[in-house]
């Protein structure tokens, strides 16, 4: 990049508008979207974007995940893609720019290639990656996991939501099964932007998170089964109370947590009582415990306190209990030459910045199992993440998106 000079920028005014114009399909209640994968509002953002692909002169090819591949053509036929992407589903109450944020500086890196008239050897890849949040099926980063080949394909398809929705058949609804089989791809290098979803750039006043690693985690899926009882009439000692035993189980996942900092998170973000009535005890309550750590063995040995002490839990209260592991994966550590050219970028363009650990999984995360990864961060306000409230500035998202653009372009090799 330096032969292009080190001041090279997107286009910040092109990128904003784009976040803007996307913010506008699956609206939330509270200034955020709910653009959950593979409903309407999913399908709409799709093809959004198709459109300015189809604008920005890119090949779309689609796989059987429902993942979007945008490929700009490098000179050299032979030379593996640099991918670059993130996705465009959000949390039942997100924000403008979990996710979006990555996929569209994506789309605004070939942009301003195009403007300037810029070639690379390697072709470059905007990706929309399917069902990365895991909010409506879990686990999270679904499809490229099934890309990486850490999760089964026909699994994959069986995820079913709350109303017993599978993933496959809601794919189909959509019309946006593709006939790739998944996979089947190279990658030369994968680079994912994002918000931080955390606090630490904006307190320590830094414009740039250079990410070198990203915290493994673990979902279980608790089961509790207990006895249906009206809760005015049924007297305490005679109660099989499964919701009991939950909130003991969630002080203490908390507790297991707090034992084992520092570099260690626990809680529980998802419940369900059945029948989910005032006046009756639940029959059953079914939850997901969320523990994660940079740590392998922390991680672990934390996964597996919280299945053993759960046992004594529900025994002394005659709560029956299962659980499934509904997400995982190993702590992850990004490619120290794609981390370097991050870092370098920010330095040569003049912005502050630090390194930085991931908390939230991306999927970053999976493909780096398959080719050399890395992300790079912006600061978001009080850290706040999967919330309608969530925000950034424009300053912000352009100062990663140069950051960005100069990484993967070193990376594409400039043609001269």
């Amino acid at each position: 990049m330096a032969a292009r000079g080190e001041n090279l920028r997107i286009n910040s005014d092109r990128l904003w508008d784009s976040l803007m114009e996307m913010a506008k399909i699956g609206p939330g209640v509270a200034g955020g979207n709910n653009r959950q994968t593979l409903t309407d509002a999913d399908k709409e953002g799709r093809e959004l974007f198709q459109s300015w692909c189809d604008a920005a002169s890119l090949t779309i090819g689609v796989d059987k995940m429902g993942t979007m591949f945008a490929r700009r053509e490098g000179t050299d036929p032979d030379a593996l893609p640099v991918y670059v992407g993130s996705h465009l589903d959000t949390q039942p109450t997100g924000g403008k720019y979990d996710g979006v944020l990555g996929v569209l500086s994506g789309l605004e890196i070939v942009r301003s290639l195009n403007d300037l008239g810029i070639r690379t050897k390697h072709p470059i890849v905007v990706t929309n990656w399917t069902n990365e949040e895991g909010a409506r099926f879990a686990p999270a980063m679904l499809a490229s996991g099934v890309f990486a080949g850490v999760i089964p394909f026909d699994y994959a398809y069986g995820r079913q939501d709350l109303e017993g929705k599978t993933f496959g058949d809601e794919l189909k609804r959509i019309g946006w099964v593709g006939d790739e089989e998944v996979g089947a791809r190279k990658m030369h290098a994968y680079f994912e932007y994002h918000i931080e979803q955390g606090p630490i750039l904006e307190a320590e006043n830094k414009q740039i998170g250079v990410v070198t690693h990203c915290q493994g985690l673990w979902w279980l899926e608790f089961t509790l089964t207990g006895k249906e009882a009206h809760t005015g009439s049924t007297p305490m000692n005679m109660r099989v109370n499964a919701g009991l035993a939950m909130a003991r189980i969630f002080e203490m996942v908390q507790k297991v947590a707090m034992d084992n900092q520092p570099g260690a998170v626990g809680g529980v973000g998802q419940m369900k009582f059945s029948p989910n009535s005032r006046n009756v005890l639940p029959g059953t309550v079914v939850f997901t415990v969320d523990v994660r750590s940079p740590d392998r063995a922390k991680l672990d040995a934390m996964r597996a306190r919280v299945e053993k002490e759960a046992v004594p839990i529900c025994e002394e209260l005659g709560v029956g209990c299962s659980i499934e592991v509904v997400g995982h994966f190993d702590p992850v550590t990004f490619d120290p030459v794609l981390v370097g050219r991050v870092r370098k970028a920010a330095e040569d363009l003049g912005y502050s910045h630090m390194n930085l650990i991931s908390g939230a999984g991306h999927d970053a995360c999976w493909a780096a199992k398959v080719a050399p990864a890395t992300m790079v961060m912006c600061p978001c306000v009080g850290g706040l993440s999967h919330n309608e409230a969530e925000d950034i500035s424009k300053e912000w998202a352009a100062a990663g998106a140069d950051v960005l653009f100069h990484a993967v372009v070193e990376t594409a090799e400039i043609v001269e």
